[in-house]
């Protein structure tokens, strides 16, 4: 049943251009050139675009235009929507690539265009793959000097590879969707058969992502695009085009001034910015993971071993014997917090020192503020803490301690 819906939603979701609008032709000197009589295409002779034909793992051959940019930094990496190909798209590439001041790879998904195959979710997940392998391999452009756009159905395989790719320089969603039967079928639940299921993986994402979106699109509600904004890791400001709708953003003035803006801070930002920002979102999320693992915890002093300068003076002691993350236990046989008898001739901690449980051979006088007949002052160096206040030891207390561990 959930291959069924799955294969339905991939029908709805897909709508190659039929014919398509260009064709590639082989020329005299083994390249290829691409001949169409409906859109503009580039002249044989253009020295900064290469067509390539790209061999994907699902056996597939897909087309791709690489535009050159001289003065280009960074490479933008364009997935396309559901109902274009590379013939519609060339002028816009060529715009974005000067007025961006990019270099841009674009791909038509299998079974598109001049592509060979059929189109589904896994196998434009095997082409993006493919295509960022060939940007690697055939052009020497790493990770870090990478910006992937999506736009509407593209918005999937690029948060798939985004998700993959942690140096990535930063992530374009425009017109994207939180998953294909939210669109199709306007669900709040995310199943098992679901396609492009964008919800879960813009939280793996560890770049700058930028979200377009216009406020009437009709076909993928703005909530799609205000969802994705709000869950990813580092969201740059977003652009809501107000009146714009889902094929037409690229008219308004503020789609290309936003992502120059964009494109220029992402420029700015140098690896060791990435680096630094990256160990700083690292650090934050364990001391989170530490807080919260806290719960069950009390800190209680106890006396610094003077011949272990690695020693911590305060320990974590935990009541509950159910989180071993809470459960101290001493590694230096000198600052032990149970202090040993003379015939104690161990490594570790014996019974008779320790409070737990309480043996007739502890003779010392039980502190007045001890819960529980099992705790005495001198045979556990660790204080017992009530649960309203604190137990600080004096000086002389603490001094007595210590000379218990040197017997």
């Amino acid at each position: 049943m959930g291959c069924m819906v799955s294969q339905l939603a991939a029908k709805f979701a897909f709508f190659p251009p039929s014919p398509p609008t260009y064709q590639l032709k082989k020329r005299d000197d083994g390249k290829l050139t691409v001949v169409s009589a409906a859109a503009p295409i580039p002249h044989a002779d253009d020295s900064s675009l290469d067509v390539l034909l790209v061999d994907t793992k699902h056996g597939n051959k897909i087309v791709a235009f690489y535009l050159r940019n001289p003065y280009a930094r960074l490479t933008l990496l364009y997935s396309h929507g559901n109902a274009a190909d590379l013939g519609q798209l060339y002028d816009l590439f060529v715009q974005l690539k000067v007025n961006l001041r990019v270099n841009l790879m674009g791909y038509d998904y299998s079974g598109y265009g001049a592509s060979t195959g059929k189109p589904s979710e896994s196998s434009t997940y095997a082409d993006i793959e493919a295509i960022y392998e060939c940007l690697e391999t055939e052009y020497g452009v790493s990770q870090e000097d990478v910006i992937l756009y999506g736009q509407s159905v593209g918005s999937g395989p690029t948060l798939h590879l985004a998700a993959k790719l942690p140096r990535l320089r930063g992530v374009v969603l425009h017109s994207g969707i939180l998953s294909g039967l939210r669109v199709l079928c306007h669900v709040k639940f995310t199943f098992c058969f679901d396609i492009y299921k964008n919800i879960n993986k813009i939280k793996k994402v560890k770049c700058p992502v930028l979200v377009i979106h216009g406020t009437e699109d009709d076909v993928v509600n703005w909530l799609h695009g205000n969802g994705l904004w709000k869950m990813a890791r580092e969201s740059y400001d977003p652009l809501w085009i107000k009146g714009g709708g889902h094929c037409n953003l690229e008219l308004y003035p503020d789609y290309i001034r936003h992502l120059c803006k964009f494109i220029q801070e992402m420029e700015s930002m140098t690896t060791v910015k990435r680096l630094k920002k990256i160990r700083q979102s690292a650090n934050q999320s364990k001391s989170n993971t530490g807080s919260a693992r806290r719960c069950c915890r009390m800190k209680c002093c106890r006396v610094k071993c003077p011949e272990c300068p690695d020693c911590c003076c305060c320990m974590n002691y935990s009541l509950s014997l159910n989180c071993p993350d809470c459960c101290w236990r001493p590694s230096c046989t000198k600052c032990c917090c149970f202090p040993k008898f003379r015939s104690c001739l161990g490594s570790t901690c014996c019974t008779k020192c320790c409070c737990f449980p309480k043996f007739p051979g502890c003779c010392f006088p039980k502190f007045p503020s001890c819960l529980g007949s099992t705790c005495c002052t001198k045979c556990c160096s660790s204080p017992v803490l009530l649960p309203s206040s604190p137990v600080v030891w004096d000086q002389p207390a603490a001094q007595n301690a210590h000379a218990l561990v040197i017997l």
